[in-house]
């Protein structure tokens, strides 16, 4: 999988998630096999560059090439604008966000809403490509905005003729959220229609689904999302079945309990104490879904005050799971929740 100069070493990439794809994040999925990881959405309203926010997503320090960051916004000259910006912040590709469901993003004629005004689309993509020559610009998308106005073959062509260099494709409308089943048909559609690399994604929750896609659409590569929160090895689970046709084991108790602390070390590092500790309960509940007594200890370890306070309930929570078992099992249904074995 290449984009412009940029040679990945597989075909699985992390996919941009407000809130969750933060270096922390990014650095994880790619040590556990992931080829590439794409930042959560940046905005390019330049007056709150200044914001501490902003100022923290666009800080690639120490992060393992190539770094892809997402922009989001309307306006060609602003989205320009904060192509130029985060490229000379470190982004070596920019990727543009068209594909984001949020209702505040899709409000504003931003993400998916874009996907209604196809001449809006492409002063977007072009502007945004010319004002960084010198890096690839690629492109994230939904199949369109509703079932009357599927569009993606449209704005493949679109963005061939502006020359974005890669197309991401959630195989959902704007209107189906995440409700439903992923449209692989029309990815694969698209991906006939293709001169440039076409990148699946869209409930994408196991190894043996990830090939179902790959095969079955022809993409050159997919992302996974969702399906890596609390289970960031999910990459060197697809990729090892790519490679082998062999299921990994599961991770034993211990290995993930040392993941977590090693995640909560840099989210901690990264964001400072108290931010530190309010981003970190969603991924230590991502962790530790599904396993025995899992619901009281979130339930307490929310109300703890001092990153402390949240690791000692960490290491306790992880100390009793392993006296249970080593492992931890997933279930046949990918998207079923973690157990004790």
């Amino acid at each position: 999988m290449r984009i412009g100069p940029h040679q990945l070493k597989n075909n699985l990439i992390v996919a941009p998630m407000a809130g969750v794809t933060d270096r922390p994040f990014r650095q994880l999925c790619k040590r556990l096999g992931a080829g590439m990881a794409v930042s959560e959405m940046v905005t390019s309203n330049s007056l709150l560059y200044g914001s501490a926010k902003t100022q923290r997503r666009a800080n690639h320090d120490g992060e393992v090439e190539p770094i892809s960051v997402q922009i989001a916004g309307a306006e060609p000259a602003m989205m320009a604008e904060a192509a130029r910006h985060n490229v000379e912040r470190g982004a070596q590709i920019i990727d543009i966000n068209m594909g984001c469901p949020a209702k505040k993003v899709c409000n504003v004629m931003a993400g998916s809403a874009l996907l209604q005004d196809e001449p809006l689309v492409g002063r977007i993509l072009q502007a945004v490509v010319e004002a960084v020559p010198e890096v690839p610009v690629t492109l994230k998308i939904r199949t369109g905005w509703d079932k009357s106005c599927k569009n993606a073959l449209n704005i493949l062509r679109i963005a061939q003729e502006s020359g974005i260099q890669a197309l991401a494709i959630h195989g959902r409308t704007r209107a189906c959220g995440y409700t439903g089943e992923a449209e692989y048909d029309t990815i694969k559609t698209v991906k006939s229609e293709a001169r440039i690399p076409i990148i699946a994604n869209g409930d994408i929750a196991s190894p043996q689904k990830a090939k179902y896609v790959l095969d079955h659409t022809g993409v050159d590569a997919v992302m996974i999302g969702r399906a890596a929160q609390g289970r960031p090895w999910i990459f060197r689970e697809i990729e090892h079945f790519l490679h082998t046709g062999q299921t990994l084991p599961s991770p034993e108790v211990t290995e993930i309990h040392q993941l977590l602390l090693e995640h909560l070390d840099d989210l901690y590092s990264f964001y400072g104490e108290l931010t530190g500790l309010r981003m970190a309960r969603k991924h230590i509940a991502w962790y530790t879904k599904g396993l025995a007594d899992s619901a009281s200890f979130r339930h307490a370890m929310n109300q703890l005050e001092t990153t402390r306070e949240q690791l000692d309930a960490v290491n306790a929570f992880f100390s009793r799971a392993a006296e249970r078992n080593r492992r931890l099992i997933y279930l046949d249904n990918p998207t079923a929740e973690l157990q004790a074995a």
